[in-house]
């Protein structure tokens, strides 16, 4: 029972984390008087590098907790989506929107390049990201 409660706990401070980030932070930091698109790029590279340090500490500590908890299967897969999830995003998405933002970066002042799927691609994936999160704490509560 030990080992559900630590999964449970590095799950909501994920999850807590991600939501802070990517849903209230990212899109107001642009709402912000005198924050320019590049300003709020350069201050989302940083966030987000940090972030997803976090995140990586974090699975690292859910996936050893269920592997030397053995708890349910439902924890073992909510858990395995999770990390997949994440593992997409920083393998395959996250660069994409490195290359979107220096372009962005490098374009002339004035120059508004079209929206990045990327960015709806990413956008997606952390929706689901916490959603798998959030039922994963939930269960590890519950249970």
């Amino acid at each position: 029972m030990h080992d559900i409660a630590l999964i449970g706990a590095f799950t909501f401070v994920w999850f807590g984390m991600v939501f802070a980030i990517s849903f209230l932070e990212a899109p107001l930091k642009f709402r912000a008087p005198g924050v320019t698109i590049p300003i709020g790029l350069g201050i989302g590279r940083i966030v987000f590098r940090a972030l997803n340090i976090a995140e990586i500490l974090l699975v690292i500590g859910v996936v050893v907790t269920v592997v030397a908890g053995r708890p349910s299967t439902a924890v073992t897969v909510l858990a395995a989506v999770a990390a997949v999830v994440l593992i997409v995003q920083l393998g395959a998405v996250r660069p994409a929107l490195n290359r979107r933002t220096d372009r962005v970066l490098a374009a002339p002042e004035g120059v508004e390049l079209p929206r990045s799927r990327a960015h709806f691609v990413y956008l997606a994936t952390e929706t689901v990201k916490v959603l798998v999160l959030l039922a994963l704490g939930i269960l590890t509560v519950a249970g």
